[in-house]
């Protein structure tokens, strides 16, 4: 065997420790995973309530409560894509959007665009998402194959194109996924809904109203709530400030709006919110839309 001198084996030692520095590593890097438009939150139901026009329910996991509303416009299905009526300890999963304005009480208060019942004995999995033209999820964690013959509704249950999906939020039913990265499936059925900017865009407002507050609108539980303050004084009222709300007056007119509080004072008489004043913004209270049509009227 030939010998290698020392200064030379040295040199060779050095040259292959150089080689492998610069090889790339991921030695400390980490997976940045992406925000996904729905954030979910599970739990078990344990009292519903019934409400004007929808159903409050009150769920509760590992000790802490939420509570959830419930109308005719909410998406209430089982694992299967069924449609279902919720009941007295289901346990449910939450859709909620990311970015949606929130009511800063305790126990929280959510207005899901979907809500998904679970089973123990189903091996089926949902996902609600927005998905690009490549059918990925915004999540990067699930990519669909889809073919002639993916089962692809709306609402109505009227039939979506697969190309049409990238312009809608959707609920994916699916059964096995491959182990790859992202997960791959062949969905059972898709249901696809309207993105929130589109479900708020537009608004039927009186005309007055459009033109002070413009795009300038939240919605809370189903409810558009618009600035009180801006809109109040250029249709004419006087806003005084009570530090949690305020006092709204024209001449025999009077209204007394607490943040937070559902009901609020008109004249002597009491009324009431469905979604209480909040604090949308810094500096800006925002109420329902309905209210302001007092105001107009």
């Amino acid at each position: 065997m030939k010998k290698i001198a020392p200064l030379a084996l040295s040199v060779l030692l050095l040259g292959t420790a150089t080689a492998y520095a610069d090889q790339p590593t991921t030695e400390g890097i980490e997976e940045v995973e992406k925000a996904g438009t729905f954030v979910q939150h599970r739990g078990n139901i344990t009292a519903v309530e019934e409400r004007e026009n929808a159903k409050l329910f009150t769920a509760e996991q590992d000790g802490n409560l939420f509570n959830f509303y419930v109308d005719n416009k909410t998406l209430v299905f089982d694992e299967h894509g069924n449609e279902v009526e919720l009941k007295m300890g289901d346990t449910i999963s939450l859709s909620i959007y990311a970015d949606q304005p929130m009511i800063l009480i305790y126990p929280p208060q959510y207005a899901p665009p979907v809500v998904i019942v679970e089973k123990d004995d189903t091996a089926n999995s949902v996902k609600v998402a927005q998905f690009d033209e490549n059918f990925l999820s915004d999540d990067g964690n699930l990519k669909l194959n889809l073919n002639e013959e993916s089962v692809i509704v709306n609402t109505k249950g009227e039939k979506v194109s697969a190309k049409e999906l990238k312009n809608y939020s959707a609920i994916v039913f699916y059964g096995p996924t491959t182990k790859s990265i992202p997960a791959q499936t062949a969905p059972e059925k898709i249901v696809v809904f309207p993105k929130l900017d589109e479900a708020v865009e537009n608004p039927e407002m009186a005309s007055e109203i459009q033109e002070i507050i413009g795009e300038d609108y939240k919605e809370v539980d189903g409810k558009i709530m618009v600035p009180l303050r801006i809109v109040a004084e250029e249709l004419g009222f006087k806003v005084t400030s009570t530090g949690n709300g305020a006092v709204i007056s024209k001449n025999a007119l009077s209204y007394t709006i607490t943040r937070g509080e559902k009901t609020y004072g008109h004249n002597r008489a009491l009324k009431h919110f469905d979604v209480a004043p909040a604090l949308l913004e810094e500096n800006k209270t925002y109420v329902e839309y309905e209210f302001i049509e007092q105001l107009l009227n």
